[in-house]
């Protein structure tokens, strides 16, 4: 059968299956009336194809799937369409959404229909689009539509096929019934899924409270040439969900965010299986399944094949529902499904269980109590979340914390609700969570949308002005021409000769109105580009016209870029020599598309985009810009004294290759402390290196471009270098902050924080370099007050510069030793001896990290002390200098017009004040 893994957490609830299996699927009554919503799946809404008053067959396609996350929708009887708007559908709200409603004429007459007489002879595009326009989705989860996951794209190659046959949750055994009857069907299509993804294994997981579907399936794969391995897994909730199903039998993680075919892996349920297999062989569409009713108020607890759209009172009235025994109706297992007060609700594609239960079954939820921190839900959560947490977030409405912990990775499996010991609906908080989190996003997005309409009309209003300016121009200059003719009638020949000469300059391009063009048609571009992602996002029509249009806008922009820098490297030649600063611009601004180009090209490789060889393209195209920009630039700078371009070029490269590396290592620190990893401190090292040689090769860089003769400052870029540079430290000095607040607080997040501040600081030097090499300056200002005290003090000073690094490393030792401590109150006996030893080793280090922090925190005072300055008493000050500017700012804000005057100069005076201790204090820090 294979090996078999384990997954974080799982609770074993009672399973209740064994009331619905003891009879056979029963055929569902034909009901008068079929209720059916055309969004039934994940994604957009399917298109009605008829109108109220047509008349339907059985199979008949109804609604047509919208954009590339949809699907399709058919007639499950024949019939009339009485309405098509809002109805009840399964929903925990209550909601409404459009339906289509057919009124029964009870002769169930089916279109014409028939299979594929050899599906493996079709393309598989084609054999796709089949299964799409047939309406399958899945049928075990959230319905997602099955085509999508067989159309994967080439750049992800499936290793392994998983079947989902674990139906792990209480009470639902549509799954089990299907596997028991129609064994034969599931494997049939498990092969037209193998046809179309082609993977090295396929595996089949079970749970072993299943031993009849298990034979069953055994007896029908034994004449199957397939690579098959059924895996029997312990019965555990939630072994079912796809992702734990992964773990189970391949030890496999999913990344947080990513999605089983990126690791190669694509899941489908067997009912989904069973869907194809008929659609395909049988040109059956999916206009039925099979669906559990159970519960103590139910007299005959047994599985339906119901036709999508019957109403759920007909199947309650079918399983003979006793009313006076009924208490609640819930829709899909105890664990996830929910509560419904309307039994005229319709059976949708994902509709597995109704579970009619008594009160005594399903009392109502004990009052929820205060949270007593027991950590139960964290153990059982198969996500390895942290659920107390994000409770709190989610209660506290603070949505960007929840977003951080990976609150969209929770499968709303219900597990931490279970075992709650102060019963608090913890599934409740998250799925409100993700839903504002949803609207938030939504609204960004408009906002977003409405900001680039704004640039895109002033763009074109800018445009009309300027091309309304230049006829104006053209008129005033033929009327001056026409008025000199008339005045100079005997020199006409010479006039018109010095017309000529004269207007030969004028029929160049004017370079203003160039560039205007290129950057009109740049701005079409971006709001083109935007509207094709946000159309591909949302699943719309018309994704291919939208390319067109793209592509069309491509080739514009790229002319008028094209003969804007013709005519401007026109006008440079026309000059007696080069213009050095523009060949450089030209040069930076080719680099800048270069990167935009690449970074556009490995998002759409990601995305699975059918634009990659469009934009490979462009990125070649653009490389060869790049190069004949910097070989300008390069040539031109070799004019000028005491720069050898060959020299500039190696230069550069060294330096962009170690800037490559930096790039690198960070990536690979930044996954070292999201995994946490053992190597974080030494991979830090590692990067601070690989940032110096860096700064290094940059400076050697800058050095070699900028000949002797021309080091003279500029006032202006002198100043915004130090205010890049000003604004850097500032996001260090914020960053720090909340990093010490989070290790007060103890949150998990330490680490990746810790990365974070790093990742500023590194900013924050190379802007500081650029400042210090473009003002000649190196030391800066606490470092000249150091060296200015004297040698003791500087040399005392070498103990200071790490002091941040100090702290940032005593908290991820006093972290790891937390995680560690907890491990070794939670671990059996066998492993207490090895983790007990691991403990004592990261006190060591604990206290050690610790002991250097306080030696280098005392330096820094001895050095501020050799300068004349209490250092403690200074941070006082500066603090209480900082609350009393915050004291002023607030109080000014509510004050009356009267009082506001003397508070804007106290304001004026904190500030002051608050700035020359800040200043002081920096030269120690």
């Amino acid at each position: 059968m294979g090996h078999v893994f384990a997954f974080h957490g799982g609770v074993h609830p009672p399973e209740n299956k064994r009331q619905s299996t003891r009879t056979p699927i029963r055929q569902a009554p034909l009901p008068d009336q079929l209720v059916l919503p055309l969004s039934q799946h994940i994604g957009a809404p399917a298109e009605p194809l008829v109108k109220v008053g047509d008349k339907v067959l059985k199979g008949q396609r109804i609604a047509d799937p919208v954009g590339r996350i949809s699907a399709a929708l058919h007639a499950p009887t024949s019939g009339i369409v009485t309405a098509i708007g809002p109805h009840p559908i399964p929903h925990a709200s209550g909601m409404q959404a459009n339906c289509i409603i057919i009124g029964s004429d009870g002769e169930d007459h089916w279109i014409e229909h028939a299979g594929l007489a050899d599906y493996r002879a079709l393309g598989k595009a084609a054999l796709t689009d089949y299964i799409r326009n047939s309406g399958i989705t899945g049928m075990g989860g959230a319905g997602f539509p099955t085509d999508v996951k067989l159309h994967l794209g080439d750049h992800h190659i499936v290793n392994t096929l998983i079947i989902n046959a674990a139906e792990c949750e209480p009470y639902i055994t549509a799954d089990d019934m299907l596997m028991r009857e129609r064994a034969d069907d599931i494997v049939a299509g498990i092969e037209i899924i193998d046809h179309l993804l082609k993977p090295s294994h396929i595996l089949i997981g079970i749970e072993d409270n299943k031993p009849q579907a298990i034979r069953a399936l055994e007896k029908a794969l034994a004449g199957c040439s397939l690579n098959i391995d059924l895996r029997v897994v312990p019965t555990k909730y939630p072994s079912g969900g796809e992702k734990q199903l992964i773990k189970l039998l391949t030890n496999v993680e999913v990344p947080s965010g990513r999605i089983p075919a990126d690791v190669g892996i694509v899941c489908q349920n067997v009912g989904t299986a069973y869907a194809t297999a008929r659609a395909v062989h049988q040109g059956e569409p999916l206009i039925s399944r099979i669906v559990t009713l159970t519960g103590e108020a139910v007299a005959q607890p047994q599985n339906f094949e119901a036709l999508i759209g019957t109403p759920y009172s007909l199947l309650l009235r079918a399983a003979r529902v006793s009313p006076n025994d009924l208490y609640r109706l819930v829709v899909g297992g105890p664990m996830m499904g929910f509560s419904v007060d309307n039994d005229q609700i319709p059976v949708i594609k994902t509709t597995n269980c109704l579970i009619a239960a008594s009160p005594d079954e399903m009392p109502a939820a004990p009052p929820a109590q205060e949270c007593i921190r027991c950590g139960l839900c964290e153990q059982v959560c198969p996500a390895e979340l942290l659920p107390q947490q994000l409770y709190w977030f989610a209660k506290g409405r603070e949505l960007d914390k929840a977003k951080h912990h990976n609150l969209f990775d929770c499968i709303e499996c219900g597990a931490c609700s279970y075992v709650c010991s102060s019963a608090i609906p913890l599934v409740q908080y998250y799925r409100n969570a993700k839903a504002e989190i949803r609207s938030d996003d939504a609204e960004q997005r408009k906002a977003e949308h409405a900001r680039v309409r704004f640039e895109a009309r002033q763009a074109r209003l800018e445009a009309e002005q300027a091309e309304k300016e230049a006829r104006r121009k053209a008129r005033a200059e033929e009327a001056a021409r026409n008025q000199a003719a008339r005045k100079d009638k005997p020199l006409a020949a010479v006039s018109l000769a010095s017309t000529a000469a004269t207007t030969t300059p004028a029929a160049e391009p004017d370079l203003k109105q160039l560039k205007t063009a290129a950057s009109v048609a740049r701005t079409k571009l971006k709001q083109a580009q935007k509207a094709l992602k946000n159309a591909e996002d949302k699943g719309q029509e018309g994704i291919d016209a939208l390319r067109d249009t793209v592509n069309a806008l491509n080739a514009k922009a790229d002319a008028a870029q094209q003969a804007y820098d013709q005519a401007l490297n026109a006008d440079s030649a026309a000059s007696a020599a080069p213009d050095a600063k523009q060949l450089k611009t030209n040069a930076a601004v080719a680099r800048t598309k270069l990167k935009q180009a690449e970074k556009a090209l490995a998002s759409a490789r990601d995305a699975g985009s059918d634009d990659i060889a469009a934009l490979e393209s462009r990125v070649r195209e653009l490389e060869l810009r790049a190069r004949d920009a910097q070989q300008a630039y390069g040539g031109a700078d070799a004019g000028a004294p005491g720069i050898d371009p060959a020299k500039l070029a190696e230069l550069q490269a060294d330096m962009d290759a170690a800037k490559a590396k930096v790039d690198k290592a960070q990536t690979a620190l930044e996954g070292a402390i999201a995994s946490g990893s053992p190597a974080v401190e030494k991979m830090t090292a590692g990067v601070e290196k690989l940032r110096g040689k860096y700064l290094d090769a940059k400076a050697a860089f800058d050095a070699a471009g900028t000949p002797a003769d021309t080091q003279a400052v500029n006032p202006a870029k002198l100043a915004e270098l130090q205010a890049d540079m000003e604004a850097a430290k500032a996001k260090v000095d914020k960053a720090q902050a909340a990093l010490e607040s989070a290790i007060a607080s103890g949150s998990p997040a330490v680490e990746k924080m810790t990365a974070g501040v790093e990742k500023l600081r590194g900013k924050y030097l190379e802007a500081k370099t650029a400042f210090d090499e473009a003002s000649g300056t190196a030391p800066h200002t606490g470092q000249d007050a150091i060296q200015a005290a004297g040698p003791d003090t500087a040399k005392a000073a070498e103990t200071v510069v790490d002091i941040k690094a100090l702290k940032q490393q005593v908290s991820i030792m006093r972290t790891k030793l937390k995680k560690a401590e907890k491990a070794l109150q939670d671990a059996d006996a066998d492993s207490q001896a090895s983790l007990s030893t691991e403990v004592q080793e990261l006190s060591g280090r604990f206290e050690n990290a610790k002991a250097q922090l306080t030696t280098a925190e005392q330096a820094r005072i001895e050095v501020a002390a050799a300068a004349g300055v209490d250092l403690k008493q200074l941070q006082i000050d500066a603090a209480l200098a900082r609350a009393q500017v915050t004291k002023t700012e607030r109080a000014l804000s509510t004050a009356d017009s009267t009082a506001a005057t003397e508070l804007e100069q106290a304001l004026l005076q904190a500030r002051s004040h608050a700035d020359e201790l800040s200043k002081t204090l920096s030269r120690f820090e």
